[in-house]
Parts: structure tokens; sequence; C-alpha cells
């Protein structure tokens, strides 16, 4: 099942997966954070499935599959912005549209006439998937949602823990959270690229919630939460690279041993402040 003789130089045939997955772990873990306040786990797996027709789409066509991700990703994310307000109003637009996209990507893939192994691939990943032009894609889309991530950090927050008092305060709660899941789908369309369209919960949502299982830092916990994500993302090329598998079980493996891991330092922690108090 593995065989890292030639370790060196199949490592330079994914270099651009590597820096495309350090990039996606960064910015996946941190804002994570913020799925995890606003509770909106099953919305990434909704917004993941018609990111995944949009790829299919643009692989039936003969179009970039990541501008084709992006496409479906944000057209989900404003429906879910717009439309779920509350969260009973969210989950069930989320509950339509899942098994629409999912059908529509199967639609497209099945009429795709190419290699078996792309269309595998939107759904679990490929290690070799990005190319150059991807890859500068894939880092400007990052950096993008880093920066206006950074720009609204504060409101963004106070609107995430306590949304009725931010909105009270002056805060647009509105147009911060329609904001929020353009990131959140643009994030979700890099996503795809690397792990599939099936399994983006394990860089979107477990790293930060192995982070909140150690710390309540307003610092520490997004900063755990970027570094459980790039062990996570980075860590499951490498060791995919020797392997057979696909990446995207090594990428979930790593990614829920961490959180194990956590979860029992944070219990184990929680148990000896109680027999202090």
């Amino acid at each position: 099942m593995f065989d890292y003789s030639n370790y060196g130089e199949l490592l330079a045939l994914v270099q651009n997966s590597i820096i495309a997955a350090a990039v996606l772990g960064v910015v996946g873990g941190l804002i994570g954070v913020f799925v995890m306040q606003r509770d909106m786990a099953f919305a990434v797996h909704g917004i993941s499935e018609l990111s995944f027709a949009g790829a299919a789409g643009a692989l039936l066509i003969g179009a970039n599959v990541v501008a084709g991700s992006v496409v479906g990703s944000l057209i989900a994310a404003v429906l879910i912005g717009l439309l779920g307000a509350r969260a009973r109003d969210r989950n069930s637009i989320i509950g339509v549209l899942m098994p629409f996209g999912l059908g529509l990507g199967i639609l497209f893939l099945a009429l795709y006439p190419g290699r078996s192994g792309n269309k595998f691939g939107l759904l679990t990943g490929q290690i070799v998937s990005v190319d150059f032009a991807q890859l500068g894609l894939l880092i400007t889309i990052a950096v993008i949602v880093l920066v206006a991530l950074l720009a609204v950090w504060r409101p963004l927050t106070f609107d995430s823990l306590d949304p009725e008092v931010a909105a009270a305060r002056g805060v647009p709660s509105r147009w911060l959270s329609l904001g929020f899941m353009v990131m959140l789908g643009l994030t979700v369309a890099v996503s795809v690229q690397i792990i599939g369209a099936l399994l983006v919960l394990a860089l979107l949502v477990t790293p930060a919630a192995a982070a909140l299982r150690v710390s309540s830092s307003p610092v520490a916990v997004p900063l755990l939460s970027m570094a459980f994500g790039f062990v996570s993302a980075v860590g499951g090329i490498l060791l995919a690279i020797g392997g057979s598998l696909p990446i995207s079980p090594y990428i979930t493996t790593i990614s829920f041993a961490i959180y194990l891991v956590c979860r029992i330092v944070g219990a184990r922690r929680t148990r000896e402040i109680r027999m202090t108090a």
C-alpha cells in the first residue's frame, strides 16, 4: 500500500498541490472558527455540493474547473445568505440545495467522456490536480478571503457570538452575514480542488472544532485552528505521495486524529478544573 522508494521524485511532482494545501489549511482553519461560532457546519456541506456541480459542469464543457467550482459555490452561498437568515430557513435551503447540486454534478460527470480519474477527483480530491495556472488562481482567492476576513474580524466576531446585541449596536448583521457566506463559498471552492466535494468538512470544520476543545482564547483558537488545518492538509499530501489511495482519506484521518487528541485533552482539563473547584 505504501512505497516511498522514489519519494524525492514524487515530491517534486506535487509541489503545487503542497503549496495549495498549505494555503488552504491556513485559510480554511481561520474561517472555520467563524463557521463553528455561527453554527454553519451544515452550510459548508451544502455549498460544496453546488461547488461540485459547477466544477463538473466546467469539466464537461472544457472550461476552467476552478472557475466552475467558484461559480457553483458563490451561487449556493448567496442563496443561503439571502434566504436563510434564520437557522430553520437556512437548514431547509441547504437541504434542498444539497441533493440538487449532487445530482446535477453526477449528471455532468456521467456525460463527461474523459478520464475517470478526473471524475473521481472532484469528489475525493487528486494529489496532482493543481497546475501553475490553478495554483495562481487558488492563492489569489485565498488571499482575497484572508484580507476580507481580517478586515471584518471584530464586527464578524461580535455578530457571531451575540447577533442580537450586535444588531442593537448597529452592526449590519444581514450584509455581514452575506459577506461571510461569499467568503465561505470561495473557501469551499478552493477546498474542493484539494480534498474533493464530499470531505471539505475535514478542513473547514474539524480543525476549528478541535481548537475549541482545548482553548477558548480569541487569539489561541484561530492560531490553533490554522495550525491544525495546515498539518492536516500538508501532512495528508506528504503521506499520500507514497500511497495508492486518494488524498482525502489521509487528510481526513489526520484531521480526525487531531480532533480526538484535543477532545481527550479538553475533557481531562475540564475534569481537573472541577476537582480543584
